[in-house]
């Protein structure tokens, strides 16, 4: 499972004209699902997203985390980072969970940090959307679970 993970100011989806999801600062997370992740792994990128140091503290040190200074997160699902970019002029998305096992394990996902205390909105599963997003810093961390 893989979590793409920006500091924003806001971010917000829409599909087709529509806000169906939106935050001013937190964290905005694109999840990429593969065949082999699991519920567990899941819950524990969810576990390690909340409590990723990357918010500066008095002394502008990145050692605050979501949960810490009590942001929102924007989750939504991008099954484009699973793609095997290694070799060729296309990507393969071979490794890529079948839109049943990504929708249920992104679910797994947004319930786990919710359940951390993390407020969630979220995009719309297997929607077209237009992804709008003011990246703090720029602060972008790729995070992995395995």
């Amino acid at each position: 499972m893989i979590g793409l993970i920006q500091r924003v100011t806001n971010a917000k989806v829409t599909v087709a004209q529509n806000t169906v999801g939106e935050i001013s600062s937190g964290l905005l997370i694109l999840l990429g699902v593969e065949h082999q992740d699991t519920e567990a792994g899941a819950r524990k990128l969810a576990e390690r997203v909340a409590n990723y140091r990357i918010f500066a503290d008095a002394n502008d040190k990145m050692n605050l985390s979501l949960l810490d200074k009590r942001l929102s997160a924007l989750v939504v699902s991008q099954f484009t980072l699973a793609a095997d970019t290694r070799k060729g002029r296309r990507p393969s998305f071979s490794c890529a969970a079948t839109p049943d096992q990504a929708e249920q394990l992104y679910l797994t996902f947004c319930k786990e940090l919710e359940q951390l205390g993390v407020p969630v909105a979220t995009g719309q599963f297997g929607a077209d959307m237009q992804v709008s997003l003011t990246n703090d810093g720029p602060v972008t961390f790729e995070l992995r679970v395995d």
